[in-house]
């Protein structure tokens, strides 16, 4: 049996973050995900990699053993990609449509990797809202959108979703919902809520809300001032571990919870006009994308 390079990662994060939950929000996956992926990779080897504790995690003496090893893995795969996409060797200019989430959360990191597989390739990355990026692309202004793929409305569009973020409660430390051992959305109706404009935030919130009525404190497009206002404890809010950090600017803590009812994650992808012709840009950037989030395995030696 072997590993897979998604296991690998996942277990690198957490060595390196020092808690599985820490790791999942970097990874943008569940905390189950990882939990699963390390535990399957101790079944693999017959050995703990990890003891766990009220703090976190740290690594068993076979695994400080084997976390060079995963790095190394992770790193010649990353270089054959490199050498994968230079061999190519794709010209060209890309135009992408960038939602504003995405390019400030998600992007960045991606654009480094890019510039270096890609050299020859002139990237456009424009931001612009959900409807802009939808339109640009019917007419043919842009060649892709990098959006919130579950925000998507027209049908003249197609997507694939690289990304699940989930969606959890913000809440001050010393909160009362902090206090109770489940947290519904009825539980959090009760108390004042911050919402979320940004990136059609509000609309995705009624979506799974229902008929439950909100205590709205107020309304921004600033992830910041959310941050702040749930730091201080004057209000909750519900928003995808892909923006959470656990400090405020002015140095107070963000906790999370998972909330018991239904809440759909936060999905990024990316979007193109159907039955259009891929040039060689666009097939890199795909490609690109697919290497990064698919999951090849490695033989255990």
């Amino acid at each position: 049996m072997s590993f897979s390079i998604r296991q690998l990662r996942y277990f690198v994060a957490v060595a390196e973050a020092g808690q599985i939950s820490s790791a999942a929000r970097g990874l943008y996956v569940s905390q189950s995900s990882v939990t699963m992926a390390v535990q399957e990779m101790e079944r693999l080897l017959s050995q703990r990699l990890f003891t766990r504790g009220s703090r976190g995690v740290e690594l068993t003496p076979t695994g400080s053993e084997f976390l060079p090893k995963a790095r190394q893995i992770l790193r010649l795969v990353d270089e054959a990609a490199l050498v994968t996409a230079t061999d190519t060797d794709p010209h060209g200019r890309l135009r992408v449509g960038v939602t504003y989430t995405v390019m400030a959360y998600f992007l960045p990191h991606q654009i480094q990797r890019l510039t270096i597989a890609f050299p020859n390739i002139d990237f456009s990355w424009l931001e612009m809202g959900r409807p802009d990026v939808e339109e640009r692309l019917a007419c043919g202004d842009l060649d892709f959108g990098l959006v919130l793929t579950s925000n998507l409305q027209s049908p003249e569009l197609e997507h694939q979703t690289y990304v699940h973020s989930q969606r959890r409660l913000w809440l001050a430390p010393d909160h009362p919902l902090s206090r109770l051992g489940e947290i519904g959305l009825a539980d959090v109706a009760e108390h004042p809520y911050v919402q979320l404009t940004v990136d059609e935030a509000d609309v995705t919130t009624r979506l799974y809300w229902g008929d439950l009525t909100r205590r709205i404190l107020m309304e921004t497009s600033s992830i910041e001032a959310v941050r702040s206002i749930v730091a201080n404890g004057n209000g909750v809010a519900i928003l995808s571990d892909m923006v959470y950090r656990p400090w405020s600017l002015e140095g107070k803590r963000v906790d999370t919870v998972i909330v018991r009812d239904p809440v759909p994650d936060m999905r990024i992808g990316l979007a193109w006009h159907r039955g259009v012709s891929f040039t060689p840009a666009m097939d890199a950037l795909h490609r690109y994308f697919d290497r990064q989030f698919g999951e090849p395995a490695v033989a255990p030696a």
